[in-house]
C-alpha cells in the first residue's frame, strides 16, 4: 500500500515514475492563462494568513473552493463575507475531508506539501496546528512572497488576463523594476467589447474610449481603437488573446455576404447599441462574428495565439448575482452545438490567409471530438500544433478530464505538440496543479510503454514529457 500522496502519487508503474522524476518534474512552468492580479505581482505581495491566500478577500477569490463550501452547508459569511480569517479557514478545513473524489482534495494537500512541508491531511483536528505553521511561513519565509514563489516553482512566464481598457500600468512597473523572476505578460481579453447584447455595453465603450484618448462614435472608431490596443499590448510582450464565449458565433450580412454590406449592417447595430437600443439575437451574433474576425486578423499579424473558451453558462443564480456579482461560483456547463459555426468561422479566416494560432477550450467534454477534428483541418503554415485543443478547463481539470483530453488528442490529433497545462487561477498557491498534470501525463505514457503499446524508450518519452510540460509552450508562444 502506498502512503498518502507520496513521491509516486498518481504514478502507477516504474516507467511513469522515471518519466516524472527524471524528465518532467524539474521543467520550468509557463502559466499562459491565469487571473493573477498584476498589482500584487508588482508589489511582490506577501499574504498574512492561509485563509486569505486560499479563499480570497471579499468577492474576489477561489470560486472553485466557494462552490464546495456552499455544497457542504457552510454559511455565506464564511465564504465571501467578513468573517474572521481563522473561522473561514476552519470552515475549509472541515470541508476538505468531504471532498474525496474532487481535485480540490488533492490540490489542497499538494499545496500544503509543496509550500509548507506539511504532509498531514487537513481536517478539523489538524487545523489549529496547520493554521499556525502555515501563517508563520507566510509571514517569515521569503520563498512565500510572490517573487519567491515564482523562483521556487521555476515559473518562466505568466500570462495575466487584461481588458483592452486597462492601462497596463502594473505591467509597465513590473517590466521597469526588472525584479520578477518570471516574465509577466498581458493577455488581451476583449469580451466586453464583443458582448454587444450585455448590459453596460455603451458604458464600457465609453471607458475604452477614455483609456485610448479617442472618441468612439461609430464602428470605424471602435476598430481603430481595438487595433491600437492590440499594438499596445504587443509592445508590453503580449503573446495571446483570450475570449470567453457562451457559444461560437457565426452570422454574416443578411444577404449572406462578408463584404461592405456586412460592415454597414454591423455599423448600424453598433450605433444603435451606443444609443441604448435593444439588439436582437441575429444582429448581435453578426456583430460578434465581425469583431472576432477583425481581431483574429490583428492577432495573426502579431503572431499571437487566439484562445477561445466555450460552453460556460454564466451567473445562473440571479439572487446571488445581485448579492455578490459575477465570477463568484454560480456558472455552469453549457451545451450549445459547436461544430458548424466553428468550422465556418475558421474557414472565413483561412480563406483570406488571416488565421492565427488558435487554442480551443470547451467546458463541455462533448465538444472535444468535433473541435479536435475541425481544428485538424486547419493545421499548417509551417507551425507545429498551430491549432490546439486546449487543456481540460475548469470543471474538467481533474484526473479523468485530463486523461480523457490527452488520450483523445493522441487518438485523433497530435499529442506530441500539445502545449500543456495552465492554472486559470486567481491564487499564487496554484502552481502544484502543473505537477498534478505532469504526473497524469507521465502515468499515461508509462502505462502505454509497459503495456507494449509504445517503445519503452526513455530518450523518446522523456523528451515528449519535457516538451508537453514546458518546451512546446515556449516555442508556441515564441517566448
Amino acid at each position: 500500500m502506498k502512503d498518502f500522496m507520496d513521491k509516486d502519487f498518481l504514478l502507477s508503474n516504474k516507467t511513469a515514475q522515471k518519466l516524472f522524476h527524471e524528465a518532467a518534474a524539474e521543467e520550468p512552468i509557463i502559466d499562459y492563462h491565469c487571473h493573477l492580479i498584476p498589482k500584487e505581482i508588482a508589489d511582490n505581495r506577501r499574504f498574512s494568513d492561509i485563509a486569505t491566500t486560499w479563499l480570497g478577500e471579499g468577492h474576489y477569490g477561489d470560486h472553485y473552493k466557494w462552490r464546495m463550501l456552499r455544497a457542504n452547508g457552510v454559511d455565506e459569511n464564511l465564504i465571501t463575507g467578513n468573517a474572521d480569517p481563522y473561522d473561514r479557514f476552519l470552515a475549509w478545513a472541515e470541508t476538505v475531508p468531504a471532498l474525496i473524489g474532487n481535485p480540490l482534495y488533492h490540490w489542497t494537500h499538494l499545496e500544503l506539501q509543496r509550500y509548507f512541508g506539511i504532509t498531514e491531511p487537513l481536517n478539523k483536528a489538524s487545523a489549529p496546528a496547520i493554521w499556525k505553521a502555515t501563517n508563520e511561513k507566510l509571514q517569515n519565509d521569503l520563498d512565500l512572497s510572490v517573487y519567491g514563489i515564482f523562483k521556487k516553482f521555476k515559473v518562466y512566464a505568466v500570462g495575466t488576463t487584461d481588458d483592452p481598457a486597462d492601462t497596463l500600468e502594473w505591467h509597465e512597473k513590473i517590466a521597469a523594476a526588472g525584479q520578477s523572476p518570471a516574465q509577466v505578460i498581458p493577455s488581451f481579453r476583449p469580451d466586453r467589447a464583443v458582448n454587444i447584447d450585455k448590459d453596460g455595453f455603451a458604458a464600457y465603450i465609453a471607458s475604452l474610449a477614455k483609456t485610448a484618448g479617442k472618441s468612439i462614435d461609430k464602428l470605424e472608431d471602435l476598430l481603430q481603437v481595438l487595433g491600437e490596443r492590440v499594438a499596445f499590448f504587443d509592445k508590453l510582450g503580449a503573446r495571446s488573446s483570450d475570449h470567453g464565449l457562451e457559444f461560437m458565433p457565426f452570422a454574416l450580412a443578411k444577404d449572406g455576404g462578408a463584404g461592405s454590406s456586412w460592415e454597414k449592417e454591423v455599423g448600424e447595430t453598433f450605433s444603435k447599441a451606443l444609443e441604448g437600443g435593444k439588439i436582437d439575437a441575429q444582429a448581435a451574433e453578426s456583430y460578434k462574428t465581425f469583431i472576432l474576425n477583425f481581431l483574429a486578423e490583428q492577432y495573426s499579424g502579431k503572431g499571437w495565439a487566439m484562445q477561445i473558451h466555450l460552453s460556460a453558462i454564466r451567473s445562473i443564480n440571479s439572487r446571488m448575482l445581485k448579492a455578490l456579482g459575477p465570477d463568484t461560483g454560480f456558472d455552469a456547463v453549457h451545451d450549445h452545438p459547436v461544430a458548424a459555426k466553428l468550422a465556418l468561422f475558421l474557414d472565413l479566416l483561412e480563406s483570406r490567409g488571416k488565421l492565427p494560432k488558435i487554442i480551443m477550450y470547451s467546458l463541455n467534454f462533448k465538444d472535444f471530438y468535433p473541435i479536435t477534428s475541425i481544428i485538424g483541418s486547419f493545421q499548417g503554415g509551417g507551425i507545429a500544433g498551430k491549432m490546439q485543443l486546449g487543456s481540460s478547463w475548469w470543471y474538467l481539470d481533474h484526473i479523468d478530464g485530463m486523461e480523457a483530453q490527452m488520450k483523445l488528442l493522441g487518438n485523433i490529433g497530435i499529442l506530441s505538440r500539445f502545449i500543456g497545462m495552465l492554472t486559470d487561477s486567481r491564487s499564487f498557491l496554484s502552481y502544484p496543479r502543473h505537477e498534478y498534470f505532469r504526473r497524469i501525463l507521465c502515468n499515461i505514457l508509462g502505462v502505454w510503454a509497459e503495456n507494449g503499446e509504445i517503445p519503452n524508450d526513455f530518450e523518446l518519452l522523456g523528451k515528449l514529457a519535457k516538451d508537453i510540460s514546458f518546451g512546446n509552450a515556449k516555442r508556441y508562444f515564441e517566448m
